[in-house]
């Protein structure tokens, strides 16, 4: 059956999709390939940037842009030659490696590299930097619609400063208050959030099967390999996680995903004393 908004499993792929298209490109398994090619792409390049890693020489403007391009332009029908080479491989990030030898096979100077994509990096490598630059871009949008619902309620306050209303404590009528200043309360607490959002620090980690970078050593001992993690993670933008497992830990993960919980948690309380004033006919 084609999947359309009627066919979707999930409301937020159906019903309500036109609230959440703009996450589309983002989170959706077409978002994270193209992810994992940008990263396994700008890992390449990197590593032809270093003078120190001698069986990949600097590359020429005509490859680096023909290497760019490949993550710049990338399409559905690039993401499903990579599903195809999965239904071989069994493995999705084995599939996007071997997806860009065969887009590189035709420029001789990356074919004759090609067999360093993925140069001494296990999956989680390239997956916890693709998620970090999900979640990074993901934020821009949510950040936006957070700040929307803020001015929106802030308005209301400002222009109902001055308007009168009975409060209560306990369900028992209480002091007066103003229909503003009970909009500010709402305010002041989803601003708080909204910092705190912003204020998270997203993390990745470049170091290999068990985070002690036994790979990169093996192959050049004499490379500061923590180094050279740490400027190819913060030049993507993302905050260098110095010690990690095999897995970034996820713990920014937890602090990003709690703010957003708090900001809808706020919503729905504010949403309950709405629907409180309107039913006590205020």
């Amino acid at each position: 059956m084609e999947l359309n908004a009627l066919t979707a499993i999930s409301p937020i792929d159906g019903r309500y999709f036109d609230k959440t298209n703009t996450l589309s490109e983002i989170f959706s398994e077409f978002g994270l390939i193209k992810y994992r090619v940008l990263i396994e792409v700008k890992w390449l390049q990197s590593m032809a940037d270093n003078d120190g890693i001698t069986e990949v020489g600097a590359f020429s403007q005509e490859a680096a842009d023909f290497l760019t391009n490949i993550a710049s332009n990338f399409s559905l029908a690039d993401a499903q030659a990579v599903k195809e080479i999965e239904c071989t491989t069994n493995h999705d990030v084995k599939a996007v490696e071997y997806f860009l030898k065969d887009k590189v096979k035709g420029n001789a100077e990356l074919n004759a590299v090609s067999e360093f994509f993925h140069f001494a990096c296990t999956s989680e490598d390239i997956n916890n930097l693709s998620h970090a630059l999900m979640l990074i871009d993901g934020r821009k949008v949510l950040l936006k619609q957070m700040q929307n619902i803020l001015s929106l309620i802030t308005d209301l306050a400002k222009d109902n400063a001055s308007i009168p209303m009975l409060s209560r404590t306990h369900g028992q009528t209480a002091s007066p208050t103003t229909v503003g200043k009970e909009m500010a309360n709402f305010a002041y607490r989803l601003k708080r959030q909204i910092k705190h959002l912003e204020s998270v620090k997203i993390m990745g980690k470049f170091n290999g099967a068990v985070g002690n970078f036994n790979a990169h050593i093996c192959a050049y001992p004499d490379l500061d390999w923590q180094h050279i993690s740490q400027v190819f993670i913060q030049d993507l933008g993302v905050n260098y996680a110095p010690y990690t497992p095999q897995i970034e830990t996820h713990d920014y993960m937890a602090e990003y995903f709690h703010s957003m919980n708090r900001f809808n948690t706020i919503l729905i309380d504010f949403c309950r004393d709405v629907w409180g004033y309107i039913t006590g006919l205020f």
